[in-house]
Protein backbone atom coordinates (compact mmCIF):
# COMPACT_ATOMS: atom_id res chain seq x y z
CA UNK A 1 0.00 0.00 0.00
CA UNK A 2 2.88 2.40 0.70
CA UNK A 3 4.05 2.07 -2.90
CA UNK A 4 0.64 3.20 -4.17
CA UNK A 5 0.73 6.27 -1.91
CA UNK A 6 4.21 7.22 -3.11
CA UNK A 7 3.20 6.71 -6.74
CA UNK A 8 0.03 8.80 -6.28
CA UNK A 9 1.97 11.62 -4.63
CA UNK A 10 4.52 11.56 -7.44
CA UNK A 11 1.76 11.66 -10.04
CA UNK A 12 0.16 14.69 -8.37
CA UNK A 13 3.47 16.56 -8.32
CA UNK A 14 4.21 15.75 -11.96
CA UNK A 15 0.68 16.66 -13.06
CA UNK A 16 1.00 20.01 -11.28
CA UNK A 17 4.36 20.67 -12.95
CA UNK A 18 3.04 19.82 -16.42
CA UNK A 19 -0.08 21.93 -15.95
CA UNK A 20 2.10 24.87 -14.95
CA UNK A 21 4.15 24.52 -18.13
CA UNK A 22 1.01 24.15 -20.21
CA UNK A 23 -0.43 27.33 -18.71
CA UNK A 24 2.78 29.19 -19.50
CA UNK A 25 2.60 27.93 -23.08
CA UNK A 26 -0.91 29.36 -23.49
CA UNK A 27 -0.13 32.82 -22.02
CA UNK A 28 0.74 34.37 -25.44
CA UNK A 29 -2.50 33.04 -26.92
CA UNK A 30 -4.58 34.54 -24.12
CA UNK A 31 -2.77 37.88 -24.40
CA UNK A 32 -3.35 37.93 -28.17
CA UNK A 33 -7.04 37.07 -27.69
CA UNK A 34 -7.33 39.99 -25.24
CA UNK A 35 -5.60 42.21 -27.79
CA UNK A 36 -8.14 41.18 -30.43
CA UNK A 37 -11.02 41.92 -28.07
CA UNK A 38 -9.59 45.35 -27.21
CA UNK A 39 -9.21 46.09 -30.94
CA UNK A 40 -12.90 45.12 -31.34
CA UNK A 41 -12.10 42.13 -33.54
CA UNK A 42 -13.64 38.70 -33.19
CA UNK A 43 -11.07 36.39 -31.53
CA UNK A 44 -12.98 33.34 -32.78
CA UNK A 45 -12.24 34.01 -36.46
CA UNK A 46 -9.31 32.00 -37.82
CA UNK A 47 -8.31 34.81 -40.17
CA UNK A 48 -7.21 36.92 -37.19
CA UNK A 49 -4.99 34.12 -35.85
CA UNK A 50 -3.54 32.52 -38.98
CA UNK A 51 -0.70 35.01 -39.53
CA UNK A 52 0.28 35.05 -35.86
CA UNK A 53 0.25 31.32 -35.10
CA UNK A 54 3.98 30.75 -35.63
CA UNK A 55 4.91 33.65 -33.34
CA UNK A 56 2.43 32.66 -30.65
CA UNK A 57 3.67 29.06 -30.61
CA UNK A 58 7.29 30.27 -30.56
CA UNK A 59 6.60 32.63 -27.66
CA UNK A 60 4.76 29.91 -25.75
CA UNK A 61 7.58 27.42 -26.24
CA UNK A 62 10.13 30.05 -25.22
CA UNK A 63 8.21 30.73 -21.99
CA UNK A 64 7.89 27.02 -21.20
CA UNK A 65 11.58 26.31 -21.91
CA UNK A 66 12.66 29.36 -19.90
CA UNK A 67 10.62 28.17 -16.92
CA UNK A 68 12.24 24.71 -17.15
CA UNK A 69 15.68 26.33 -17.21
CA UNK A 70 14.92 28.63 -14.29
CA UNK A 71 13.50 25.75 -12.26
CA UNK A 72 16.55 23.62 -13.05
CA UNK A 73 19.04 26.35 -12.19
CA UNK A 74 17.35 27.36 -8.94
CA UNK A 75 16.33 23.89 -7.69
CA UNK A 76 17.64 22.59 -4.39
CA UNK A 77 20.77 20.52 -4.84
CA UNK A 78 21.18 17.34 -2.81
CA UNK A 79 24.61 16.33 -1.60
CA UNK A 80 25.50 12.69 -1.21
CA UNK A 81 24.45 9.45 -2.79
CA UNK A 82 20.84 8.54 -3.51
CA UNK A 83 19.60 5.35 -1.89
CA UNK A 84 16.62 4.09 -3.93
CA UNK A 85 13.38 2.78 -2.47
CA UNK A 86 13.92 -0.67 -1.00
CA UNK A 87 12.40 -3.21 1.37
CA UNK A 88 13.85 -3.69 4.86
CA UNK A 89 12.32 -6.22 7.25
CA UNK A 90 9.17 -6.44 5.15
CA UNK A 91 8.60 -2.64 5.08
CA UNK A 92 9.06 -0.30 2.15
CA UNK A 93 11.69 2.34 2.88
CA UNK A 94 11.38 5.40 0.59
CA UNK A 95 14.35 6.60 -1.40
CA UNK A 96 16.52 9.29 0.15
CA UNK A 97 19.84 11.08 -0.11
CA UNK A 98 22.55 10.10 2.40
Amino acid sequence: MAGVAVRTAGLKIMTRALLGELLLFFVPFVVFALYLVLRKRNPLLWSHWSDQTFWLVSAGLLLAIASFLIAGLTAERHVGAFVPTHVENGRVVPGQFR
